[in-house]
Formats: structure tokens, sequence, C-alpha cells
């Protein structure tokens, strides 16, 4: 039996069933929650589906997550997308329900759940949630909600289509997607807008990011650097990209501190594969899209020569 089937027979199961995604997330994280809910209240409208996580002002227009009480966790399925990480699911009561499903396109290097659907080479969790409807598209119904919720997930994780991990299939899938009633354009401009505090941060990445000679790149965003700027650490995702628009900029890094005063990794490349450097340092993802993090500004310069040797060494 398709994998995409075991899933639809144990939602045809469950009477409530209670979605997760990850910690900080981004649009497809949140796409293929709340697109995975739109496509099974359409589909089966008996039943109870919830959405849980930390609501984030910056992300309402792609919906809003529920208040969820203990006890409907007791006989609920829970799927939890889009999270390679059992520490990284934003809360944690997801291992309270009668069974639990994974479906993520990152590594599966912690493996969990009854069933798991793991797809490293898709763009996107969104497009798996695709093609887990196109597969059953006989017993399935997709709102025109669902598909702009999954056409915006797709939307942020292929870099608006520029990121390697876009083939011709999510090409395919996000054609389909944009024939349903939505606004694609209205999707990329809300996806590509910045407010100024985002703008005056973005000029300040440039002006100050460390390029070496390799081609790797680093900048690193401390409290003291962020307070100006009013922004939270979800907010600092936004300027990831930004170095890799350098011509010169092989792989960067861009260190943002935490309260605890460790510092999170965002970790990108154009070419050398860095997830096993991250791996080193406690984290992990894409060979070409990671996150890691270091106690503290002292092991700042031991990931910097870590990553400078690795990229001179595939140049």
């Amino acid at each position: 039996m398709a994998i995409q089937d075991q899933i639809l027979n144990e939602i045809k199961k469950f009477k409530t069933i209670i979605i997760h995604r990850h910690k900080r997330p981004d649009p497809d994280a949140i796409g293929s929650q709340m697109g995975l809910a739109q496509l099974i209240k359409a589909s089966f409208p008996d039943k109870t589906v919830l959405c849980a996580g930390k609501q984030y002002d910056s992300f309402a227009w792609l919906g809003t997550t529920d208040q969820i009480a203990d006890d409907q966790y007791k006989d609920a399925l829970v799927i939890v997308v889009d999270t390679a990480n059992q520490p990284r699911v934003d809360d944690e009561r997801y291992t309270t329900g009668k069974e639990l499903i994974k479906i993520d396109h990152h590594p599966n290097d912690d493996q969990f759940g009854d069933i798991m659907w793991v797809e490293p080479e898709s763009s996107s969790t969104s497009e798996l949630i695709y093609d887990f409807f196109d597969a059953n598209k006989d017993q399935l119904t997709l709102p025109a909600e669902g598909a702009r919720l999954l056409y915006a997930g797709i939307v942020g994780d292929t870099g608006r289509f520029m990121y390697p991990s876009t083939s011709s299939h999510t090409l395919e899938v996000a054609s389909k997607l944009a024939t349903y009633d939505f606004s694609t354009s209205e999707v990329n401009k809300i996806e590509d807008e910045i407010d100024i505090p985002l703008a005056r941060l973005s000029a300040y990445v440039y002006e100050n990011l460390n390029i070496l000679d390799s081609g790797a790149a680093y900048l690193v965003l401390s409290n003291k650097v962020l307070e100006p700027f009013k922004l939270g650490d979800e907010s600092t995702s936004a300027v990831v990209p930004l170095p890799g628009k350098i011509k010169q900029v092989v792989a960067w890094a861009i260190f943002v501190e935490q309260k605890d005063g460790s510092f999170r990794i965002r970790l990108r490349s154009k070419g050398p594969e860095i997830n096993e450097l991250a791996k080193q340092y406690g984290g992990g993802g894409h060979p070409l899209a990671s996150g890691a993090v270091v106690e503290d500004e002292d092991h700042i310069k031991d990931f910097v020569k870590d990553l400078n040797d690795l990229v001179a060494k595939n140049k």
C-alpha cells in the first residue's frame, strides 16, 4: 500500500486530528500545516481538525492556530509536518495522541512517528501535501484556501522558485495550484514585502557582512546589534538569503544571539554541502540550507574557520 493511502486510511479512522509544525515557523511550516487542515476539513466535514503552535502576527495572513485542551489529544491522530527533529516540534503534547504521523522533506535523521513519509528530494512539505491530495483526489477535496496555503509554502521554501530544490514537478504543482481561486501575485507580493525595521537590518547585513577570500561569509547579530531594530529572532530569518545575492559569496553563516547567550546559526550555501558541518555543531538540515548552535561568542571563530576550510576545499 502506498504511503499516501496509509495516511488517508489513518485520517479516516480518527474523529479528532491535530496538526503540529516546527518552532519559529516559515511559510512552508504554516502553509503545509494549515493547508493540510483545510484539505481534511473540506473532505471530512464531520471531523475536528486543529492546528497547534505559537501564533505569530507576521503570519496571520496564513491563518491562526487553535487553543487545544489536553484531553483533546486522548483519542486524536497527531500529524507533525515540516519538522525534522523532535526538539523542534512546537508544543510538546504532540506525543500524547493515540497515533503519530510525520510528513517532512528534511533528511530523516530523527525518525519518529508510527508512520513516516519523508521525501528529502521534495522542494517543500507543502508540495508533499499536494502530492497526498493528488494521489487520493477521488476521495479528497482541496478548497481554494487550501491551495493558497500550499502555494505560499512552496513559494517560501523555494525562494520564489530560485533554489536548486525546485524541480519540474514543483513547477507543475505550483501551476495546478494556480488554477484555484486565489491570487498568486498577492501571495508573492506578501512574501516579498519587508517593513522599515527589516529594511534597515538588511542594510546593516550588507554593510557589515564579512566576506573571506574563499567565498565563505559570516555576520554576527548580537542582542546589542539587534536591539535598535526592534525585531524578534523570528524576523531575522528574512535577511538570511541576502548574502547569497552577492556573486562572490559561496556559503555563509548568520549568527543570531539567543536569550541564554548562545548563538543560533543560519547556514546557507550555493554549492558546498554544509549539513554535515551543521551536525558537528548540534544541528542539521538540507545540504544547502542548515542550522546549528554555538554556546557563546568564543565558539563563533571555530565555526567560521571550519566553514572557511570547507568552502576553500571545494573551490
